[in-house]
């Protein structure tokens, strides 16, 4: 939810500041350079990426604000206490859990446990599911950096076609009026698209690949663990170590 606050009160700023130098707030709608711009730069998105990435990036996006934040400490209260099921009742206890269990990778390493996997099996195929997931999701930001590239030089675009309808009809003022106020509408459009939006959604999806790896370091360590019969309250002390 943060960054749906941050978002809003960007905009806020942004359009508050306008009003209260006397601006009105009709001045910065523009039609023209909003097609210019934001189509401009979805174009040159859809041109860059392919389709995959395409629907992945957009898929994600709406994660950063709704995404519900990784549980580490309930995660690792789940891992001590599978561990003591296996060591109690064996491995093949912890199929009711691997079948209720909501979180993809947790699921994943249950089941493999349960299915008597190999321990080198086991880290492998956990190992390939992270790196397939922080794959999607840096391509989905690199995605964005680009769209918040591209973006800023569609407003110059935009500005130097309404400088060209401008010098074209300087005979007539309304005409001239138009103009500078697409040259410039565009300009901000850009700019604000770029730092208010595409940018800082980039940042924060590769925020979020980090924090999910480094939990996904700690699942790791802890489904190994099952695996080797640890001592339960030896793996909740090493879990309770990773920083996350």
């Amino acid at each position: 939810m943060i960054a749906l606050a941050g978002l809003l009160l960007a905009w806020f700023a942004v359009f508050g500041g306008h009003l209260l130098e006397g601006g009105q707030a009709g001045s910065l709608s523009n039609m023209p350079a909003a097609l210019i711009v934001l189509g401009g730069t979805l174009a040159a998105g859809m041109i860059q990426a392919d389709a995959g990435t395409w629907k992945s990036a957009w898929k994600l996006f709406p994660t950063i604000f709704w995404r519900n934040p990784t549980q580490c400490d309930l995660a690792v209260v789940k891992l001590v206490r599978w561990c003591q099921f296996a060591r109690r009742n064996g491995p093949l206890s912890l199929d009711p859990e691997s079948g209720k269990e909501p979180d993809p990778y947790l699921r994943l390493g249950l089941q493999l446990i349960v299915d008597g996997s190999e321990k080198s099996k086991i880290q492998k195929s956990l190992n390939v599911a992270t790196e397939a997931r922080e794959g999607e999701w840096l391509r989905a930001a690199e995605f964005f950096d680009s769209l918040g590239g591209y973006a800023p030089t569609m407003g110059i675009i935009g500005a130097i076609l309404g400088l060209i309808q401008v010098m074209t009809q300087v005979e007539d003022t309304q005409a001239i009026g138009v103009g500078i106020a697409t040259a410039f509408v565009a300009t901000i459009y850009g700019v604000g698209l770029a730092n208010l939006f595409f940018l800082p959604v980039a940042g924060r999806l590769r925020a979020d690949t980090l924090q999910r790896s480094q939990f996904e370091e700690m699942a790791l360590d802890g489904l190994l663990s099952i695996v080797d019969g640890e001592n339960p309250r030896v793996l909740e002390h090493r879990l309770r170590e990773y920083r996350l």
